[in-house]
């Protein structure tokens, strides 16, 4: 099953008294061909996971930097098809990792829901994660990742109600995602309070691994998160990092980040 490799990856750093850092790459951004090399640097500096964004046109879940990383992304070409061959050259390159698509379910339907299950999985990856599609919803997809072996990762709000929680964990695979601020995504310089009382009430629900996002750039946020939760995921700010100066240099502009961020990721919380 595909998404043993996420049980594996969150296992092992748990193992190793620290929490997982899960960052996220918009496929063929900067430019086309880099994105091996990029996620390559990720791992080799401290990736646990990696979230690969699947551009799309109207990304009404993103703020300002992953939607222009989005817009360059379809500017340069970027399809369904070809994120996954994107997958397909990461596993190629000997990169085990896990590799979770984050994108939207318009995406998914023009594919065709089956096909597009099957086919991530025959390039390699591991879970889905939907933006714009509420649990009360995700039945035909939640099926579909089922019978194909991939995990489909709940997005989880500071206003989702227990009812809403206790539903998104039910049949939810690989971890659950909870989303730190209100609003789209984007670095912050401070991170929501609130975000600890959601992690704990969603382990009311579920064993699986608790993963905050949305507005971490630093090692204090990491360091923070870490007093609770299980991993970190990093967005915006990574983006900026590839964003900012040569392209043929992103990944390794991206690697040097991702290694700035582990001072933060020792273990604070008593693992569930």
């Amino acid at each position: 099953m595909a998404t043993d490799r996420i049980r594996a990856a969150f296992e092992n750093a748990k193992s190793e008294g620290r929490i997982a850092l899960v960052p996220y790459v918009t496929v063929g951004f900067p430019e086309l061909g880099f994105t091996t090399d990029i996620v390559k640097s990720l791992v080799d500096e401290g990736a646990d996971v990696v979230e690969l964004g699947v551009p799309f046109s109207d990304p009404l879940g993103d703020g300002p930097t992953i939607q222009a990383s989005g817009h360059r992304a379809l500017q340069n070409g970027v399809t369904p098809d070809f994120c996954m061959e994107a997958v397909r050259d990461i596993r190629a390159a000997g990169i085990g990792v896990p590799i979770v698509f984050m994108g939207y379910y318009n995406t998914i339907l023009k594919m065709g829901i089956d096909e597009y299950c099957t086919t991530a999985v025959a390039a390699g990856v591991d879970g889905l994660i939907a933006a714009d599609l509420p649990a009360a919803e995700a039945g035909p997809l939640q099926d579909a990742c089922d019978k194909a072996g991939l995990a489909l990762i709940p997005l989880i709000a500071l206003t989702s109600t227990d009812d809403s929680i206790e539903h998104a964990c039910k049949r939810a695979g690989g971890f659950i995602y909870c989303i730190s601020v209100l609003g789209v995504t984007g670095a912050r310089a401070t991170m929501s309070s609130r975000v600890e009382g959601l992690a704990n009430k969603v382990r009311n629900f579920t064993d699986l691994p608790v993963a905050i996002g949305f507005g971490i750039s630093t090692p204090e946020h990491v360091a923070e998160v870490a007093e609770f939760a299980d991993a970190a995921v990093v967005g915006s700010a990574l983006i900026n990092t590839l964003a900012d100066g040569d392209p043929e240099l992103a990944a390794e502009r991206g690697g040097a980040y991702i290694k700035s961020l582990t001072p933060g990721t020792p273990r604070k919380v008593v693992a569930n």
